[in-house]
Formats: structure tokens, sequence, C-alpha cells
């Protein structure tokens, strides 16, 4: 066994700037993209009045600055939230997203096949074949209450709560109080899940999720010890310690803009309640078969961890932690 540890803070960081941290150019050039489509898509619904167009907001995890660029390189996907109000109380909201896509189609016209455009339960997914980006147009009724609260809706119709200015909030605050850490360290746990996600095409753990969880850890600590957000190795196995050690069956919630009496406790299998609104578990459609596979990937994780922290030489330790990232590391 060595005295010296291998995987340090620096190197994590280093691993982050290199192959995990969008590009400069990168995200230039999808701003530009985006910009384009928010420019024409406002003409595109002008023309057709079922729904006014309030304001387009970057919203996702480029907007918290927690994306991570593409296996080739690239950007990272982009979201942006749509606003509308609808002056006709009869409209049939269910059709919604339907509508929406036909406008996104609309802006790109022949240039784009229909296959580039793809519904999901809240947005309308656009994939930009050229760059490889994917940007996600999510729609959002706005009813004029402050902080940009309004609703998503889903396919069936149904409104779900949110806030784009609320969400950013949330997490700037905590990064303002942490540092630049904060954002880094969610980063290269995307990059641990994307790469486990590889390896087992059934395992579920949405971005949103880790990010509730760090935040949940810098609010709380873990094991009497604040999270670590300056030294990366020690703030992985606090994070990988607590998703195995409580088998995410502790419930996570956020007092920054409700009270916690408003979330009602359920029988989901876990427990996550979105910062804006207590009544969104966003976990709610994980099966107790999901939270086991990502608790024992989280446990495995943590074994490679724990590892490489006593492994006797450097590529021992590169080793172990190429468990969680895959062959790049330490991408120098």
């Amino acid at each position: 066994m060595s005295d010296e540890t291998y995987v340090t803070h620096a190197v994590l960081k280093r691993f982050a700037e290199n192959r995990i941290n969008v590009p400069s150019e990168a995200a230039r050039k999808r701003r530009e993209q985006v910009n384009h489509l928010r420019a024409r898509l406002e003409a595109h619904i002008a023309a057709h009045p079922d729904y006014d167009l309030v304001k387009l907001r970057a919203s996702g995890s480029t907007a918290k600055h927690t994306a991570i660029r593409t296996r080739n390189g690239a950007g990272s996907d982009a979201d942006v939230a749509a606003y509308l109000r609808s002056a006709d109380p009869e409209i049939d909201e269910a059709k919604l997203l339907d509508w929406l896509c036909q406008r996104c189609q609309e802006v790109y016209g022949k240039t784009k096949v229909a296959d580039d455009f793809v519904i999901s339960q809240h947005a309308v997914g656009i994939t930009l074949r050229g760059s490889g980006l994917k940007v996600d147009v999510a729609p959002v009724l706005y009813t004029g209450e402050d902080d940009d609260k309004g609703f998503l809706v889903t396919r069936q119709g149904q409104r779900v709560l949110t806030s784009v200015t609320l969400h950013l909030r949330f997490i700037g605050d905590r990064r303002k109080a942490a540092g630049p850490g904060y954002t880094e360290l969610i980063r290269l746990l995307k990059a641990w899940i994307r790469e486990a996600k590889s390896r087992d095409p059934y395992l579920r753990c949405k971005s949103f999720l880790l990010e509730l969880v760090v935040a949940h850890l810098w609010d709380t600590g873990w094991n009497g010890h604040a999270l670590q957000v300056e030294d990366y190795p020690a703030a992985f196995e606090q994070v990988l310690a607590y998703i195995a050690t409580t088998g995410l069956q502790t419930p996570i919630a956020f007092s920054d803009f409700y009270s916690l009496d408003q979330v009602l406790p359920n029988h989901d299998s876990i427990q996550i309640w979105d910062p804006v609104n207590p009544e969104n578990n966003v976990a709610s459609s994980y099966t107790d078969a999901d939270r086991r596979k990502l608790v024992d990937a989280a446990a495995s994780a943590l074994d490679s961890v724990n590892w490489a922290a006593m492994a006797p030489t450097q590529g021992a330790a590169y080793d172990a932690w190429r468990d969680l990232f895959g062959p790049t590391f330490p991408g120098a």
C-alpha cells in the first residue's frame, strides 16, 4: 500500500477541464444556434395566434452551468423555455406540444426531416445534425405570476408548476456560497452517470436528480462533514456513500421557495422534491428496481474510489477511476 494518493483534487479538476466542461468555442456556437431558433420561433408563433409568445428563457443544465460536453468533444444539449399565453380558456392544452412542434418545424422548413423533431413528456426535442446539438423547447403556460412561474404541460394535458428563474436562483445561491467547485462537481458526477449508463442502458438517473442530491448534501453535509467541494475525490466519496448508505429511501425536499409542510409524503420509491413545486417529485416515475440499480451503481463506484485511495501505484489508482469515467481518464 502506498502512502501517496494519486488521484487528487488537481487530477480530477484537470480531467474536468480537458474532458467534461463545455469548451468555450462549442458554447459560443451553441448560443448562436439557439439564438437563431429563438428569433425565428417568435415570428412563427406570432403567425399562429392560438398562443402569444411572452418570452423565451434559456433553461436547463446550460443555464445552470452544469452542462457537460458530448463524447465527441462538442457542446452539450440546450434547453429553452417558451413562455406562452392563451386568450382562449377552452383551448385543448393536451395539443400544446403538437402545436409547438409544428411551429418548430416551420422554423427549419425543408432543411430538416420529421425524425429530427421528437416530442417528449414536456418538450419538443430538435436534433441539429450538423453540430450534433439537441435543443429541447419546453412550452410553459404563463399566468403573469412573479419569478417566471408558469405551468409545463404534459402530453396528457396535465399542468406542472415550474419557474426557470427560481431554478436558476436555487443553484446559483449555492454556487455563490460554495464557489465554482460546486457546479464542476456536478459535472463530474454527470460524467460518471453517463459512463455508467453506457454500460447499463437500463440504469436511470436524470441529471436534475443528481443536482438535487448535491444540493441536499451541501445544505446538510454527510456524516457530520460539509460537502467537500474543494476536494473532488472526497466529495465523490460523500455523494456515492450517501446514495449507497441511504438507498435513496430518505425523502429530500428544500425550503427555499415553499414551506416543507406543503410536501405530502407518498409511497414513491424515490422521493426528491422539486425545489420550486412541492407537489412535484422529480423521481416519481422511478420504480423500486430503478432505485436499487442506481444504488448498486453508486456502491460499485464507491468501492472503486476507496480502492484508488489505497492503490499501490498510480496506474492502479487511475484504473480504479476509469471504472467511473471510462478509458479517457485522466485525460491529460
